[in-house]
């Protein structure tokens, strides 16, 4: 009898002891890839939109502080003094700066040697994001679409040669360049592409990509009618990418607050792209709690991406239909 006791309880502690290892696995949430992985992570649009107004020195704590290593710089002319300070501070905290902002620079431009100096002085060789420079063009032209194959070829061309003197003034400073997706024809992912080839043309490779979610809709074009098909085309391109909730332009709302990200995520995920995601402090007001919200967001999406509703309830509230009012 004593053994049968015995062997009942053993029995009981094993159920016990296996009710509770599957309650802490059914708990657990699931792994995600190591694409939406916080190490994967770079922050970016931080000094320009941060409303705490925090030096280089407490940016750097700040993104240490949210686990980020990776950090691309985007700047105003108020920051140009402090461009050793930044890339000092970073150095301090081992924060990789990854990428510079030249998007409406050109690389003779004060701001521009400024940086690339600081550069040389401490030993970093960040990419060079550019996007279309308003010098030599009126403002209508950089706002309006080509209207013609001809005027589509002249302008194709003319930015190509404009990049390539962009390639050849960074490169002694051990700099690439990549095109920065933001809004009008410039922003436009298959144009960009018609650049790089006609790049190559002309002798020059390597210019990546930069795609940007909360870019990918706006009055003239919808990269989400057919974001499969456009990502199999940009994708050898793509350095870089920036992700946020997807609404139109102008409205920049969380990761999972939009109507396409997910989507978007999955087609990236599965079609085995590896780069570095990053995040934007672009929607104003303290840039760590902005930042922390994103990586929530993305977070949330990538566990979603593995078994659905395991992300847990909707981390941000639920916006009314595309097309309303934000306040």
């Amino acid at each position: 009898m004593r053994y049968e006791a015995c062997r009942r309880s053993l029995l009981r502690l094993a159920v016990f002891i296996g009710l509770a290892i599957t309650t802490r696995m059914d708990a657990a949430p699931p792994p995600i890839s190591p694409l939406w992985s916080v190490d994967n992570f770079h922050a970016w649009s931080v000094a320009p939109f941060d409303s705490v107004d925090r030096t280089p020195e407490e940016r750097a704590q700040m993104l240490r502080r949210l686990g980020l290593r990776k950090y691309a710089y985007s700047w105003r002319e108020r920051h140009i003094a402090t461009f050793d300070a930044e890339i000092e501070a970073m150095q301090r905290h081992g924060i990789e700066i990854i990428a510079w902002n030249f998007l409406s620079v050109e690389p003779d431009d004060p701001p521009a040697q400024a940086a690339l100096e600081a550069f040389r002085r401490h030993g970093i060789h960040p990419q060079i994001w550019v996007m279309q420079s308003p010098r030599g063009l009126p403002r209508q032209a950089l706002e309006n679409f080509t209207r013609t194959a001809l005027e589509q070829r002249e302008r194709v061309l003319q930015e190509a040669e404009r990049i390539m003197r962009i390639v050849a003034a960074v490169a002694p400073y051990g700099c690439s360049v990549a095109l920065y997706s933001h809004n009008s024809w410039f922003g436009v992912p298959d144009n960009q592409l018609a650049i790089i080839e006609c790049l190559k043309g002309l002798g020059v490779s390597g210019v990546g990509m930069v795609y940007n979610f909360h870019h990918a809709r706006d009055e003239h074009h919808d990269d989400t009618l057919d974001f499969p098909a456009l990502w199999r085309r940009i994708k050898p391109h793509v350095v870089a990418l920036t992700v946020s909730g997807v609404r139109v332009e102008g409205q920049t709302v969380f990761p999972s607050q939009g109507d396409a990200e997910l989507e978007m995520m999955r087609v990236i995920q599965v079609s085995g792209w590896r780069g570095s995601v990053g995040l934007t402090a672009e929607k104003r007001g303290d840039a760590e709690e902005t930042l922390r919200q994103y990586i929530q967001g993305v977070q949330w999406i990538g566990r979603e991406l593995v078994t659905p509703g395991s992300g847990g309830p909707l981390p941000f509230p639920t916006l009314p239909p595309r097309g309303s009012r934000l306040e």
